[in-house]
């Protein structure tokens, strides 16, 4: 990893830690609240903790894109959870085979960017 791609990482670390500092629900209840700022601080220890290995520099890359998508949505939409993403035309459907296949790969085409770290969405 280059210094400019840990600084930059560093820097996002730090940022959805503030972000998480000043968080408010949009219901304005505490409760909820604090449960949005503690999503948020488990959401980015577990998934800065996953990519601590990655040393290719396309992935780093890829993960930094993704970070920073994550914040600008749930700044904008005052919601801290992943917005649901919508799976492709036929993508219910109970087939075998080359069409199975051809379904899982339209899926993972489809998949947001804010989303690439989850396994199921």
């Amino acid at each position: 990893m280059t210094a400019s791609t840990r600084q930059t990482v560093l820097s996002l670390y730090k940022r959805v830690f503030r972000i998480a500092r000043t968080w408010q629900a949009q219901t304005a209840v505490t409760s909820d609240t604090e449960t949005e700022r503690k999503y948020i601080v488990q959401e980015a220890r577990s998934l800065f903790r996953q990519n601590q290995q990655l040393t290719d520099q396309e992935s780093i890359k890829k993960c930094i894109e993704e970070c920073e998508a994550r914040i600008e949505i749930g700044l904008h939409y005052r919601n801290p959870y992943p917005r649901a993403s919508y799976l492709p035309p036929m993508g219910l459907a109970t087939q075998k085979g080359r069409k199975l296949r051809a379904q899982q790969r339209l899926r993972k085409q489809a998949k947001p960017i804010y989303l690439q770290s989850h396994d199921e969405t």
